[in-house]
């Protein structure tokens, strides 16, 4: 018997057309990729361009991703692939800038991408389990959709490059694309105003667009331009130098991380707020307010003024790579100056070495010996006492080695760095509650504030009692010693100190957030150093050399002499005259910065 053709039709057709609920499914997956990418680009417009502070900035950021995406969907041709794309690398960025600013107090610039991706920034990474986290998924999740949205949104016939007037509208429309781009980055462009603020402005306004690509038309590190009306008539030579005495001393410098005397906070009257390590003494020959070029981070950059005498704001965006982009390039420094001296000089490093190339840096400062963290068995969660047992056995073994040699030693803190947000009840009487509870408003500010300066004044009270034996220590080996100390930056709290009024000198500027503290002692009799209403940080190696009575070469003898022509203050001199013949003195006839 014949089969019956009605039979043999839905047969035909079925066996014809058996992918057809496949193909009925991919408009589906489309019109959900499309929409999940319109969504998450529209969310990254909100939270980012439309985030930067400045109603310029917003236009410069919105330009900007606005013709990355033109751009890519140009190229491409795939309108979900090219939104999820700009969204999740304008996302990644932002993160990325959130989560260095937290813990370096910058954002995440164009120079990063050349001093940063190495293995050195992996162990550093490791060490914060939430940013390893962030990365690891970022790095399984971002490319894992974008391989999603590739294959599941089609090219539109018409965009096809198989099309004439597709492949003149695409090329026009990325040529077009392109233009407008670099047109909006140009530093002399329409958004031309973003380009001028202050390197630490652009770092520290949480601007993370516009920040990052600004920072790309200035990398190199710029010196300060010979000034055509500065006094040439001016002498940079001391007229009587100093002599070294018979027998020299050790000197010992020590940066506190994130440290600063709390005294200047006008809340701060309690007496814990009074520390033996912020109050000159009998032993004392120099101490007082010390203003810094950098604040709640950037401690490299304290170390660059404290061994070289320069500022690191002088050489544009580079300069706050200092360990990378300046100290191979210093012809002078602190530890060049004490080994011309006969001294030996030694760094004691609370950190890996690795960290921001600390050790190619202090050996191109001069340093004999680098003693770093990983060395000492020292780390990010040691404390001062950690750190005074590696001091002393390292002192100790120095000393034995080379017993008519006197030492220069430098060492750098940790424990003070912060986040200061350990649960008060976990720490002793009477830190364990609310030292200034009500002195702050609202009441979720009042909280925060009590629970960082209840743990800044406990670590400073630690750090205080190591001081004290640091200094008994060098105190008892009957070598004549200087012990200068001084504080590096004032922590952040994440930025809730800027709500604490404070009260510090007028010679320290208009910032009070730059202030911190320095204070020299002397184990053996000598008259007071000179006293400033505020030091700023570049005089602290001339002062040392002043303590020790080591002659100075040509740099340090003008280090001194602008130090006491200024009083004390540098950057914000008074006499800019002044300060354009220091520069050129320095940059133009002392050639302080090699050439590259």
């Amino acid at each position: 018997m014949p089969a019956d053709p009605a039979d043999s039709t839905p047969q035909t057709d079925k066996g014809a057309h058996a992918p057809r609920p496949r193909a009925r499914s991919r408009p589906g997956r489309m019109a959900l990729m499309r929409g999940l990418a319109i969504l998450v680009w529209v969310g990254m417009l909100v939270f980012v361009p439309f985030a930067e502070k400045l109603e310029l900035e917003k236009s410069f950021a919105l330009a900007i991703v606005g013709c990355a995406t033109l751009i890519l969907l140009f190229a491409t041709a795939r309108a979900s692939f090219s939104l999820l794309t700009i969204s999740l690398l304008v996302i990644t960025l932002a993160t990325a800038s959130m989560l260095k600013l937290e813990f370096l107090l910058t954002p995440v610039l164009a120079p990063d991408l050349k001093y940063y991706i190495n293995l050195e920034s992996l162990d550093w990474l490791v060490r914060y389990p939430m940013l390893l986290a962030v990365t690891g998924v970022a790095l399984i999740l971002v490319p894992a959709l974008l391989v999603l949205a590739w294959k599941w949104d089609e090219v539109p016939v018409a965009w096809t490059l198989r099309q004439r007037r597709a492949v003149l509208m695409r090329g026009l429309g990325l040529l077009a694309a392109i233009l407008i781009l670099a047109i909006c980055l140009s530093p002399r462009g329409p958004f031309s105003g973003v380009f001028n603020k202050p390197m630490w402005a652009t770092i520290t306004d949480r601007s993370y667009l516009t920040a990052f690509f600004t920072s790309f038309s200035d990398t190199e590190v710029h010196i300060p331009q010979r000034s055509g009306s500065s006094d040439t008539s001016i002498s940079w030579k001391l007229d009587t130098p100093l002599r070294a005495p018979q027998r020299r001393p050790d000197v010992v410098a020590i940066l506190e991380e994130s440290t600063f005397d709390p005294r200047i906070l006008k809340v701060c009257t309690i007496p814990q707020c009074s520390l033996p390590m912020f109050q000159p003494d009998a032993d004392t020959r120099a101490s007082g307010p010390l203003t810094v070029h950098t604040f709640g981070g950037g401690t490299w950059t304290s170390e660059f003024a404290l061994e070289t005498g320069l500022a690191d704001v002088l050489f544009g965006n580079a300069g706050l790579y200092a360990t990378y982009s300046l100290a191979p390039r210093v012809q002078y420094s602190l530890p060049r100056a004490f080994k011309a001296a006969g001294y030996r000089v030694i760094a004691v490093y609370s950190h890996s070495g690795e960290f921001l190339n600390a050790r190619n840096a202090y050996e191109n400062y001069g340093f004999d010996m680098f003693y770093d963290g990983t060395d000492l068995g020292l780390g990010w969660e040691s404390t001062d006492e950690d750190l005074y047992e590696a001091f002393r056995q390292i002192y100790s073994d120095e000393v034995e080695a080379h017993p008519d040699q006197p030492l220069f030693i430098f060492t750098l803190t940790l424990h003070q760095h912060g986040p200061h947000m350990d649960p008060l009840e976990s720490l002793p009487a009477p830190f364990d509650k609310p030292l200034f509870k009500g002195k702050f408003k609202p009441p979720a500010l009042d909280a925060w504030l009590n629970l960082n300066l209840g743990n800044y004044l406990y670590r400073a009270k630690l750090s205080s009692a190591m001081l004290d034996k640091m200094q008994a220590l060098l105190w008892r080996s009957g070598r004549p010693t200087v012990l200068m100390h001084f504080g590096d930056h004032q922590p952040s709290f994440d930025g809730a100190i800027h709500a604490i009024p404070k009260s510090v000198p007028k010679a320290a500027g208009q910032n009070s957030s730059r202030v911190t503290y320095f204070k020299l002692d002397t184990s053996y009799a000598m008259p007071k150093l000179p006293r400033y209403e505020a030091l700023d940080i570049t005089y602290l190696g001339s002062l040392l050399l002043d303590a020790a009575g080591v002659p100075k070469d040509a740099y340090y003898q003008a280090n001194t002499l602008m130090r006491d022509r200024c009083q004390g203050q540098y950057l914000n001199c008074k006499d800019r005259k002044l300060i354009s013949a220091y520069h050129d003195y320095l940059f133009y006839n002392l050639k302080v910065l090699k050439d590259e």
